[in-house]
């Protein structure tokens, strides 16, 4: 790939600056073209500080470098230096917005995940737990840190004294071991341990910082000079960040810190803020998919039921998407025994918002307890929700009956489902009564032939007849479902009248439905009862008061022309679609344009010559513009079709005459199609 030059990427830097945000946006989003132009060493050095201080934008610029610092490893030297990019991520994980800090989050879950092991240790487990400070054992230490707030105090007391001009030799030999401090190598961070230690020892013994730096005073100091970290961070903001990077960071972490980011997780989910308590319910599976077994059953399970006994619906809402994700981790005992009464007891809440969670995941929760606690503790569970006081419950509950059915067997379906099923066709809200007829056909073949007949179709009848359209449009979206169980003629005869009826339907979306079913109703009930049933509707679409629904319908007639053959099209289509040609109203004329261009290729050259090519020549001479330029794509659209003879005699001199039409429109689509004849001819 050839690199842009030098003079555009100078402009994308400045622009990073600009005042204007859409240039500040354009210039977020070629931040990969500006770091190819600076190099990894500069773009480790100096673009990536300037993002990360200048993160004071607009929502939509900060978005937009969220999602660029994702994918920017290669630019800054590879997984190697991969832990430059978080210090700006981090700071996007602390902004109001949410969007921000979601995509900030999934950008540090991709870097964390392509991070070797021990930069994971050294640089994203410090993001989600506070940094300790004891550097002798080296257990959650975190040397700079301490070097940063140790520095911060000499300045204070430099600042106080009047400059540099009263360092002793111990200042020196700080200021030395601060430099240390940049090199990653063990021994480099012993010896500056050891130097830091000898600098405190000296500027306590010179009586220099007796009264600024006891130890105790480091410790409390770390919190003023350090920023906090996202685990333990001051706005509420910063910690629900954090509970999304868990499942990154513990799989890396040793044994005492795997410990330790448990205890900080216990304390996000008893956060006081409910925002923070969501995030830590809401990410508890990923989190639960990364733990031990054995702290999967003891911490885990302690964090996921205090955050079910949460008194925020909000918090209790998202805990029932960690039922299903805990569920798939525990063995079949242990979810009996941990997560059964927890749904059960989700079922009947008293916030419709946790029943309706309940009803949209209580089927994945059937494999995981196994069939005989579904039969006796969630067939229950689910037959109230589906009776449930509030609609919004009864819509889950509903939508997902299929689902649900697929899992228990046809006879427990048939006893314990489809009374509710019954019920909810003729449910007072219209909504339930939709997203019911969006999924109930699919109920037919897990319940059988017979059940299916005595019991599934009256219902569709019903739902067929509803004054909702949304409900007619989703029943006969999916009849080919239920032809599958019962066949065509025992369909053809309970559901074809309904269907006729629907086919003047006065929603022109129903209306569109039926025709673009009928192409499949007519390949299985045959050309016999398609002539005598269907063939009448088929012809009367194409003169629609709704644009798409002759689009549609002369899209139909090809599809019928496909499926019964040119003689058939010659004999029960073609004359009455060339009768509709003297049509009074130029759309309708148009429509006719638009049948025979599809109809021309199925049927062949001769019956094109000879019955549809001399009504679209007559149709040139329309006084419609708008008809004129239609005939000329038309034609053009036969050139392949026909011989090259009858492209020379009869459609060439028609395209000449066009040529010269007044309309400038007519004459420009004239001349294209005299170019596609002339390359014909030279051929």
């Amino acid at each position: 790939m050839v690199d842009e030059p030098l003079y555009p990427i100078a402009i994308l830097i400045d622009e990073l600056k600009n005042d204007d945000i859409q240039l500040r946006l354009n210039s977020i989003r070629r931040l990969s073209t500006i770091a190819r132009a600076l190099g990894e060493d500069r773009t480790r050095k100096e673009l990536i500080p300037f993002l990360s201080e200048n993160n004071d934008d607009d929502d939509e610029v900060l978005l937009a470098m969220a999602e660029e610092l994702g994918s920017f490893i290669p630019h800054v030297g590879g997984v190697e230096h991969a832990h430059v990019l978080l210090p700006p991520l981090e700071t996007l994980c602390t902004v109001e917005e949410t969007v921000v800090r979601d995509k900030a989050v999934e950008s540090l879950c991709k870097i964390g995940s392509q991070m070797k092991e021990r930069d994971v240790v050294d640089w994203f487990i410090p993001l989600v737990k506070p940094a300790g400070i004891d550097c002798i054992t080296g257990v959650s230490c975190d040397i700079r840190g301490f070097f940063s707030m140790l520095f911060g105090c000499v300045n204070r007391y430099l600042s106080l004294s009047g400059g540099f001009s009263l360092l002793r030799p111990a200042e020196i030999v700080f200021f030395k071991a601060r430099l240390l401090v940049r090199s990653n190598e063990e021994k480099t961070h012993k010896s500056s341990g050891e130097c830091i230690f000898g600098a405190y020892i000296g500027f306590a013994t010179e009586g220099i910082l007796s009264t600024y730096l006891s130890f105790n005073d480091v410790a409390r100091s770390s919190h003023d000079v350090e920023e906090e970290r996202l685990g333990a961070g001051e706005w509420f903001t910063a910690r629900v960040s954090a509970c999304g990077l868990f499942h990154i960071a513990y799989p890396s972490a040793p044994d005492l810190l795997r410990a330790e980011l448990r205890s900080v997780y216990n304390q996000l989910c008893h956060d006081d803020m409910p925002m923070v308590r969501r995030s830590a319910g809401l990410n508890l599976g990923k989190f639960a998919a990364t733990v031990e077994p054995a702290n999967l059953k003891s911490d885990i399970m302690t964090f996921f039921k205090d955050l079910t006994q949460d008194d925020q619906d909000s918090v209790r809402l998202l805990s029932v998407e960690g039922c299903a994700a805990l569920g798939k981790l525990l063995e079949p005992a242990d979810c009996i025994t941990n997560i059964l009464p927890v749904i059960v007891s989700f079922s009947q809440d008293k916030s419709w918002r946790v029943r309706y969670m309940v009803a949209n995941q209580l089927y994945e929760l059937c494999e995981a307890v196994g069939p005989e606690p579904t039969r006796t503790e969630l067939v229950p569970a689910y037959v109230r929700l589906l009776r449930d006081n509030e609609a919004e419950v009864r819509i889950a509950a509903a939508g997902k009956v299929t689902k649900f059915c697929g899992i228990i067997s046809a006879q427990s379906a048939i006893q314990h489902i489809l009374p509710c099923v019954k019920d909810l066709s003729t449910d007072s809200s219209q909504h339930v009564r939709a997203a019911l007829a969006s999924v109930i056909m699919g109920m037919a073949p897990l319940l059988g032939k017979e059940a299916t007949i005595d019991q599934l179709l009256p219902i569709f009848l019903e739902l067929l007849k509803d004054e909702f359209p949304d409900v007619r449009l989703n029943i006969i979206s999916k009849l080919d479902q239920v032809n599958k169980v019962i066949g065509i003629d025992l369909l053809s005869q309970s559901l074809l009248p309904a269907i006729v009826e629907l086919a003047g339907d006065k929603h022109w979306r129903v209306r569109l439905a039926i025709i673009e079913y009928i192409p499949l109703l007519a390949s299985q009930l045959g050309v016999d009862f398609f002539d005598d049933k269907l063939g009448t509707l088929c012809m009367q679409w194409l003169g629609d008061k709704v644009y798409s629904i002759r689009e549609a319908a002369a899209n139909n007639l090809k599809r019928l022309a496909e499926e019964f053959g040119p003689e058939w099209a010659m004999q029960h289509i073609i004359p009455q679609v060339l009768e509709m040609i003297n049509n009074p109203h130029y759309l309708y004329r148009m429509t006719v344009l638009s049948a025979i261009s599809m109809l021309a290729p199925v049927v062949g050259a001769e019956v094109t010559c000879q019955t549809m090519l001399p009504v679209v020549i007559n149709a040139a001479k329309d006084r419609v513009p708008n008809i004129k330029f239609n005939v000329a794509k038309m034609l053009q659209s036969m050139i392949p079709i026909v011989d090259s003879t009858v492209v020379d005699q009869t459609i060439r001199p028609c395209l000449m005459e066009l040529n010269e039409d007044p309309d400038v429109d007519v004459r420009f689509f004239a001349n294209q199609a005299l170019l596609a004849c002339e390359q014909v001819m030279c051929a």
